[in-house]
């Protein structure tokens, strides 16, 4: 089972700059997109032209804002979008799809912002997820993927003294929301397998960020610790480009 996640900041976008080529390529068996910044007709013209795929969306009511796409070659048993709070729920950031053996979440997390104007709402945002899991969990082994708008170590990120308190992604609020969220059964896959590897997932659009390296690790695979013996490879490819974000794929022995 091989499942692959990237935030694409656009899904036109995407397949304007060959992610139908990327997406064939990856030879996957479940595909998430976050940030599709469509709405669900929208990413399905964007998406036609994929080998035929069941592909199951949710967007934001604010239109080129936000989105989820989770694309599957077996049809999901169930499609859950949104967590069914409406405050968060208009801004189209969960979508959930069970199979045989897990269920999987989308996400994309919303952003504290500039100023962290929108931290406080993070924080609460990030309470309410993990309670949401935990439902998920009691049904069968959960799988979360995706966006998670934070650096949850040191390691995570190039430059993590001068941006620790100060910028959107790496304060404590946030390094203890998604700490909350992965203490209701959730191991991050990558760091499991790659416990001292400093790579990224996301780099600034300015000052030549990616050129430099100067990144953050703000991706995740959080595997339910039933399924953590089954991970195989949990991998950030970060040499493909088309967005400000690189995609990341787990793979479990299913």
């Amino acid at each position: 089972m091989k499942i692959v996640s990237w935030n694409v900041n656009g899904v036109r976008a995407a397949v304007k700059k060959d992610f139908v080529a990327e997406y064939k390529k990856a030879r996957s068996h479940i595909y998430c997109l976050q940030e599709t910044k469509a709405q669900d007709d929208q990413v399905m013209e964007a998406l036609s032209t994929l080998p035929k795929r069941n592909i199951y969306s949710v967007s934001a009511v604010k239109k080129g804002y936000s989105g989820l796409a989770t694309i599957s070659k077996e049809a999901a048993i169930t499609v859950t979008p949104h967590i069914g709070i409406e405050e968060h729920d208009q801004e189209g950031r969960v979508l959930a799809t069970e199979y045989e053996s897990f269920i999987l979440v989308n996400v994309y997390v919303p952003n504290s912002g500039s100023g962290l104007k929108r931290l406080e709402y993070r924080a609460e945002w990030d309470k309410t997820f993990a309670k949401y899991l935990a439902g998920l969990r009691k049904k069968k082994p959960v799988i979360v993927t995706g966006d998670f708008n934070v650096a949850h170590q040191p390691i995570d990120l190039a430059r993590p003294k001068p941006n620790y308190n100060k910028t959107s992604g790496y304060t404590q609020v946030e390094i203890d929301g998604i700490a909350g969220i992965m203490n209701v059964g959730f191991v991050d896959g990558f760091r499991y397998l790659h416990p001292e590897k400093v790579q990224y997932t996301f780099w600034s659009v300015r000052f030549g960020a990616r050129a430099k390296n100067v990144g953050w690790r703000i991706d995740y695979f959080l595997v339910d610790e039933r399924l953590v013996p089954k991970i195989k490879k949990c991998t950030i490819h970060d040499q493909i480009m088309g967005s400000d974000h690189c995609p990341i794929s787990l793979e479990l022995d299913l």
